[in-house]
């Protein structure tokens, strides 16, 4: 059994708050030879930071013991202890907290915690400690400044809240501010502890998501000097010119200090809330290397009365030795141990810089409010006496304040005991006396909207080297018009050569910053040609159907059903807008619905065209005497016949989307420099299918054409059709052998170039003839000429 650990600061009441901080930053431990009982660990180089945060809790403490409304008839005492930055002292610590005063052997425990709430630690390290040994015990442990996201595990750390949020906001905002200055490529080194190695983990993964690429990633831990040199060897040596440093303090200095060695300088440091406003680093050198430096820090908050305090109040009434108590030998050995901290009794010039100051008062105030809830105060009967209060009663309490303290901040734990992100973008400057000074320039605040989460003011930012020009930072530039990206073997994404289009294709805008590895920004002629043919068509056949439409009563517009001519136009118009689905970049939907439209469209076209086939048929038999066979196929069986062919093509395509059907894919058979994205068929019995079906309607519609070509009549519209289908017919058997042979995107612009031909062979040779007499030739658009009973003069 060693020597009981004893509090550096504290004092009786009601209840007792432990404190944990690292008021002392250097542990020297004694030796260990084993013939003497072990003696205490000894610590040195007063931590000015961790001080105060002590001063503070002591501060709102004595602030909550003089208030008449929270808690007015109840005194909180408190227990200080100093963990010396060491995770061995720090558990030596916990353990004094958790145990309270030396007992004798045979003593036994009265199941009663000495402490209600523990304020503490200062690092995310020191505080998982921390928080799992006194877990068991379900002690509430409330951190000022431990900001790893791991703690948010409710599991594991059910007794944890703490009033600073969780580094996951703080990750995800060092992504975001990297995107916003148009960085693509950065390095990223940070502390080898819980703090470093989650917070580094989700700022990686935000990267990714955001398109950042990330040129090296290394870690290192305060005592492992070896690994610190690789890191600054490897920041030596890479080409990006922004850095993420997610490191705490110490890791920090050890790193500015090799930096500054070896004179690597110019490098645009983002920094987190941990080191960027510490003032340890300023020193003669750093602004050399750290000028320039953005990053976030927690919000700078005026305490009232907490700079006098620290002054006189707190030495006069407070701190348990001072100079000038005596010359006792006793009196001399209490004093020996504070005699480091003595130095600071007339020094108040950091309090305004001390930003998580506000973070411990908060602590201590979130405590009172939970307490006084336990204790069922009212005015003005005050507290009810003679309860006993566990501390899991003070973690559900924990769980339910909300209140305002006077500074104006709200407080409130979420469901991971954390609260609200609130940073503040600041911006390493030097003012004209050489000090250093850290620069507001912008904020973010997870309680706003998305898109106003995050504002920053370039305009106020000095940049590193004090250029007042944004750095920039890519691994590749912007590839020029004329040419297209393909990736380098083995880097990332952001890295690429620029290489000429191919034959045939241009480039007429550069490059996105943040590029992905299919990106192509070449366009073709060819698709520019096949867009404006196609939509040529379709005005042409708009215009046919306009010109129908305004002559609907004439005889070459009634003749041969001229309902079925109204849905042959429209059927057109549809067959050339089918041509569009095959342009652009493929997708699951587009691949099922170029090859589905094309077959149930030119199925309802040529439909139409056998049903005008077999109406002129029927006419020229309805002639002979005694014939009825109009009535066998008069308007409604033609609508129905129309209706039934193209059902038959709908049913095959239904099959074929069912059974295997097209998707996108990438072609990497053809060119090795680049890849060709398409639609695989998926079956290609299914697109046989398709097309054997069109193939058919088309064949019996041109034998029957053929057949009735020769009938008599001044008009005879079997002619027409038969021309059409021969050049549809034509169009389609070269088809075959072209599409089988064409390699990668040719493929599409053979099948594009196909039902383009094939539209305009239908669109013209069968309304050609009649717009010609329409516009032209009105005096024979008679009954008389039509039905050939005026002779040809």
């Amino acid at each position: 059994m060693g020597e009981p650990k004893h509090a550096l600061l504290s004092k009786d009441g009601d209840i007792t708050i432990g404190g944990l901080f690292s008021i002392r930053s250097i542990e020297v431990l004694p030796s260990f030879d084993f013939i003497q009982k072990p003696q205490l660990l000894s610590c040195s180089s007063v931590n000015l930071r961790d001080f105060r945060m002590a001063q503070i809790m002591i501060f709102a403490i004595e602030e909550i013991n003089r208030s008449e409304q929270l808690l007015p008839n109840v005194s909180i005492g408190y227990k200080i202890y100093d963990s010396c930055g060491s995770r061995m002292s720090s558990m030596s610590a916990t353990m004094a907290l958790m145990n309270g005063q030396e007992f004798a052997a045979g003593d036994t425990c009265n199941r009663q915690s000495p402490i209600h709430a523990i304020i503490g630690e200062t690092e995310s390290s020191a505080t998982v400690i921390l928080s799992r040994t006194t877990g068991p015990f379900t002690i509430p442990v409330i951190s000022h400044s431990a900001t790893c996201e791991c703690l948010s595990n409710r599991k594991d750390y059910p007794s944890f809240f703490r009033t600073i949020a969780s580094d996951y906001h703080q990750s995800r905002a060092l992504a975001y501010i990297v995107k916003y200055f148009g960085w693509s490529w950065v390095g990223a080194v940070n502390s080898d502890n819980d703090y470093g190695n989650n917070g580094m983990a989700i700022f990686l993964k935000t990267a990714q998501e955001e398109g950042i690429c990330v040129e090296y990633s290394v870690k290192f831990y305060r005592t492992e000097p070896e690994k610190l040199q690789r890191v600054v060897d490897t920041m030596k040596r890479s080409t990006t010119k922004v850095v993420i440093a997610f490191l705490s303090r110490v890791e920090m200095v050890n790193l500015l200090e090799q930096l500054s060695i070896q004179n690597i300088t110019r490098l645009q440091v983002i920094g987190v809330e941990a080191w960027t406003t510490a003032k340890s680093l300023i020193t003669p050198n750093s602004f050399h290397v750290l000028g320039g430096s953005l990053g976030f820090a927690t919000r700078k908050i005026n305490i009232e009365g907490f700079s006098d305090y620290v002054i006189k109040a707190f030495w006069d009434s407070v701190f348990p030795c001072s100079q000038g108590e005596g010359n006792s030998s006793q009196v001399k050995l209490n004093c020996s141990r504070y005699q480091d901290i003595l130095v600071l009794k007339n020094y108040s010039e950091d309090v305004p810089e001390q930003r998580y100051a506000s973070n411990v008062y908060k602590a201590v105030y979130a405590v009172a409010h939970s307490l006084h809830s336990l204790f069922k105060c009212k005015e003005p009967e005050g507290c009810k006496k003679g309860l006993t209060i566990q501390p899991q009663q003070v973690v559900e309490a924990l769980k339910k304040v909300n209140f305002t303290v006077k500074f104006g901040d709200h407080v409130w734990f979420d469901n991971t005991g954390a609260t609200v992100a609130q940073y503040e973008v600041v911006n390493w400057q030097q003012n004209s006396d050489g000090s250093i000074q850290f620069k507001p320039v912008g904020y973010y605040d997870a309680s706003l909207p998305p898109d106003q989460r995050f504002v920053v003011n370039t305009e106020n930012i000095i940049w590193a080297g004090g250029q007042l020009e944004k750095p920039r930072s890519v691994c590749s530039e912007s590839c020029p018009p004329g040419t297209r990206k393909a990736a380098q073997k083995g880097r990332p994404v952001c890295c690429y050569d620029c290489i000429p289009c191919a034959e045939g294709e241009i480039s007429n805008e550069t490059g996105n910053l943040h590029c992905s590895f299919y990106s192509n920004n070449c366009k073709q002629f060819m698709s520019i040609m096949l867009v404006f043919f196609s939509l040529f068509g379709v005005g042409l056949t708009v215009l046919v159907t306009i010109l129908f439409y305004s002559k609907k009563d004439t005889p070459i517009v009634k003749a041969n059903n001229s309902e079925l001519s109204f849905l042959l136009l429209f059927s057109l118009i549809l067959c050339f807008l089918c041509s569009l689905t095959f342009i652009g970049r493929p997708t699951e939907w587009s691949c099922m619905l170029r090859h589905t439209a094309f077959g149930i469209t030119f199925v309802l076209c040529i439909s139409c065209v056998l049903g005008k086939t077999i109406v002129v048929i029927m006419a020229f038999k309805a002639t002979f005497p005694g014939s009825n066979f109009m009535k066998w196929f008069g308007p409604a069986q033609q609508r129905l016949s129309v209706l039934a062919f193209t059902l038959i093509q709908v049913i095959i395509c239904v099959i074929w989307l069912t059974i295997s059907p097209p998707f996108p894919r990438k072609n990497l058979e053809y060119y090795k420099e680049k890849i060709i994205l398409e639609c695989s068929l998926g079956s290609t019995t299914g697109f046989s299918a398709v097309l054997g079906y069109i193939g058919l309607l088309a064949v019996l519609c041109f034998i029957l054409a053929f057949l009735a070509r020769k009938l008599p009549d001044n008009f005879n519209e079997a002619k027409f059709i038969t021309f059409s289908m021969l050049i549809f017919c034509a169009v389609w058997i070269t088809f075959i052998p072209s599409y089988v042979s064409s390699p990668g995107k040719f493929t599409v612009a053979v099948e594009i170039f196909a039902i383009l031909a094939s539209s305009f062979g239908l669109l013209f040779c069968i309304f050609a003839p009649k717009c010609y007499m329409i516009l032209f030739k009105p005096e024979q658009n008679t009954k008389q000429h039509m039905m050939g009973k005026i002779p040809q003069s």
